[in-house]
């Protein structure tokens, strides 16, 4: 049977792996931008482009 502190740093090396695993789900999860908000600057079909934006 193992000790408490190898079981406890195991389960301490998997949290943090999972962690990071989530985190990278999280960010896949909205790493493609829709139609919508690809579009948007564009405006609305069948009127004209609203004007660029002066700096």
């Amino acid at each position: 049977m193992a000790s408490n502190t190898a079981a406890s740093s195991v389960k301490r090396k998997n949290k943090h792996q999972k962690a990071g695993r989530r985190r990278k789900n999280k960010l896949a999860r909205k790493s493609t931008a829709s139609n919508v908000e690809l579009f948007a600057a564009l405006g609305e079909p069948g009127k004209p482009a609203p004007a660029a934006a002066k700096r």
